[in-house]
C-alpha cells in the first residue's frame, strides 16, 4: 500500500499523467475543426482535464493539505451542478451569450486566484515574492479582469441587456489610457517590494475591472463574434500566466492552446470583415439598429414582396439552390425546418448548397453549429470563398436573415461603414429571395440596397413558419 501510495505521487508519474492531459488536449482542440468530429474532440478534452485534475491531487503538498482538497472538491461540485443544467439547458439562439459568460468566468477565476496567491505568498510585511512568480502573476491578474469584466459586456450586448449600438464616453480612449497606466503602476509597485501591497494589488484588479468594461462598451453588436474570440484568447493567455505563476504544466499548456487558438481565430475573423483587430477595439462599428430602411436620399424605395407559393415553385424548378443562413434562422429554431426543405428539394433533383459567412450570426461558427444540429450533411456547406464564384451560376439564392453579410454596400459603396468587407455575393444570383420578419435594418445598423434589386424578392413573416410553409408548398407540387 505504502508502495503504491508512493508511486502514484511520484514527480515522473504526475509528470506523464500531465503528458496524457496534454495530448488529449491537443487532439480535441483538433477535433473542434468540423462539426462532426467536435462533440468527440469535447469529450476528449474533458477526458484530459479531468486526468490533469487527478495528476494535480496527486502532488505531495496538495495531497497533504486535506482542506485544500475539500475545497477543490466543493468547487468541482458547484460547478458540475451549475454547469451541466446550463449548457443542456441553453437554447442555441442563446449559445454565443453561454460562451460568453463560460469564458468570463475563466477569466475572473483567474484574477481571483491572483489576489489570493499574493494574500498568501505576500504578507503584510513579509518576504518579497520571486519576480519570476510575480510578473506573470500580476500579467494574469490584468488580462482575467479584462476578460471577465469584458465578457459580461458581450453578454449584456448579445442578451440585449444592454444596448447593441457603441456607447462612448466622452474622452473614452483618454480614459482607458489612465486606468491601463493605473493598473501597469500599481503592478510596477508591487514588484518593486512595496509593503502595501493589498492597496496596489485592488488598484490592479479594479483598474482592469473598469478597463474591461469600457474596452467592450464602444464595440457595435456587428464585431461581437469577434470580440468574443479576442476574450477567449485573453483568458487563455491569463491561465497560461497563472500556470507559470503556479508551476503548474497543465494550466501553461492548456492556456497557452487557447490563447494561441483564440488568436489565431480572432485575426482570422478580423480579416473576413476586413477589419483590424485595434479597429474592433476602437469600437463603433454595429449597433443594432431598429429603423426601418430608407434610400441615402432620404426617398422611400420599394421592395417586391412574394408569397409561399410563387417561392416554392421558384425552388422546386431550379437546378440549384444556394440557402444563405444568418442569425434570423437562429432566433427563429428555423435550421430542423430548413434541413426538411432541403431534403424535399433534393428529392425534386435540386442541388442545394448552403453558404457560410465567417462571422454569420453572434459568435464563430454559429450557423455551422446550428446546421450541425439539425444533421445537414457537412459537405452542403461552403465557405465564402469556395461559394462566392459559383453566384453567377445559381438559381436561386435562399437568404434566412442574413443582412450584413450580403450587404453589396460593402463591395460597391465607399461612403459605407461596412466598405471592404468580405461579403457572400448572393446579388449575383439569378433570383434571390429574402426572408424577413420586417424592413428592420441588421445588426450593424444600416441598410441593404440588396433588397430593392429587381432580381430580389423578399417573404415577410418569422423564418420557420415562412420555411414551414414552403416545404408544405414544395410537397403540394408533387
Amino acid at each position: 500500500m505504502i508502495v503504491a501510495t508512493s508511486f502514484l505521487q511520484d514527480h515522473h508519474f504526475i509528470e506523464a499523467l500531465y503528458i496524457v492531459a496534454f495530448v488529449l488536449f491537443i487532439l480535441g482542440l483538433r477535433g473542434l475543426a468540423g462539426p462532426r468530429t467536435a462533440p468527440f474532440g469535447n469529450r476528449l478534452a474533458a477526458v484530459g482535464m479531468l486526468i490533469a485534475f487527478v495528476a494535480t491531487l496527486l502532488i505531495e503538498h496538495v495531497i497533504k493539505s486535506g482542506s485544500d482538497v475539500a475545497l477543490m472538491a466543493v468547487g468541482i461540485g458547484i460547478g458540475t451542478a451549475v454547469g451541466i443544467p446550463a449548457a443542456r439547458g441553453v437554447k442555441m439562439t442563446a449559445m454565443p451569450q453561454m460562451v460568453a459568460l463560460f469564458n468570463g468566468v475563466g477569466g475572473g477565476a483567474v484574477a481571483l486566484i491572483a489576489w489570493v496567491e499574493y494574500r498568501r505568498r505576500f504578507p503584510e510585511g513579509g518576504e518579497l515574492w520571486n519576480l519570476k512568480a510575480e510578473i506573470p502573476s500580476l500579467f494574469a491578474a490584468i488580462v482575467g479582469s479584462i476578460s471577465f469584466w469584458g465578457s459580461n459586456i458581450a453578454f449584456g450586448k448579445l442578451q440585449e441587456i444592454l444596448p447593441g449600438r457603441p456607447i462612448q464616453l466622452p474622452g473614452q480612449r483618454v480614459i482607458n489610457v489612465l486606468l491601463m497606466t493605473v493598473a501597469a503602476v500599481s503592478a510596477v509597485v508591487l514588484a518593486s517590494g512595496v509593503h502595501s501591497q493589498a492597496l496596489f494589488i485592488l488598484g490592479v484588479l479594479v483598474a482592469a475591472a473598469l478597463l474591461g468594461n469600457m474596452v467592450v462598451l464602444p464595440i457595435g453588436g456587428a464585431d461581437m463574434p469577434v470580440v468574443i474570440s479576442l476574450l477567449n484568447a485573453f483568458t487563455g493567455l491569463s491561465a497560461a500566466a497563472t500556470g507559470i505563476a503556479l508551476d503548474n504544466t497543465a494550466l501553461i499548456v492548456a492556456g497557452t492552446l487557447v490563447g494561441a487558438s483564440g488568436s489565431f481565430l480572432t485575426n482570422l475573423m478580423a480579416i473576413a470583415m476586413n477589419r483590424s483587430v485595434p479597429a474592433i477595439i476602437a469600437g463603433g462599428f454595429g449597433g443594432g439598429g431598429t429603423a426601418p430602411a430608407a434610400a441615402a436620399d432620404g426617398e422611400d424605395r420599394q421592395v417586391r414582396s412574394t408569397s409561399a407559393d410563387d417561392v416554392a415553385i421558384q425552388l422546386s424548378y431550379a437546378d440549384r439552390v444556394v440557402v444563405v443562413p444568418g442569425y434570423g434562422m437562429a432566433v427563429a429554431q428555423a435550421q430542423h425546418a430548413v434541413r426538411e426543405l432541403m431534403d424535399e428539394l433534393e428529392k425534386r433533383g435540386v442541388s442545394v448548397e448552403f453558404a457560410i459567412h465567417p462571422v454569420a450570426g453572434r459568435m464563430p461558427g454559429h450557423m455551422n453549429v446550428l446546421l450541425a444540429e439539425a444533421n445537414v450533411p457537412y459537405d452542403h456547406l461552403k465557405e465564402m470563398d469556395e461559394i462566392n464564384p459559383e453566384f453567377p451560376q445559381t438559381d436561386v439564392s435562399l437568404v434566412i436573415g442574413a443582412n450584413d453579410v450580403t450587404n453589396p454596400d460593402a463591395r460597391e459603396n465607399e461612403g459605407s461603414p461596412i466598405y471592404g468587407m468580405p461579403i457572400l455575393d448572393v446579388d449575383r444570383s439569378e433570383q434571390v429571395i429574402v426572408l424577413k420578419r420586417s424592413m428592420n435594418t441588421g445588426f450593424a445598423g444600416i441598410d441593404n440596397p440588396l433588397f430593392y434589386k429587381e432580381n430580389t424578392s423578399l417573404l415577410f413573416g418569422d423564418a420557420k413558419d415562412s420555411v414551414t410553409e414552403l416545404v408544405s408548398e414544395v410537397k403540394n407540387l408533387g
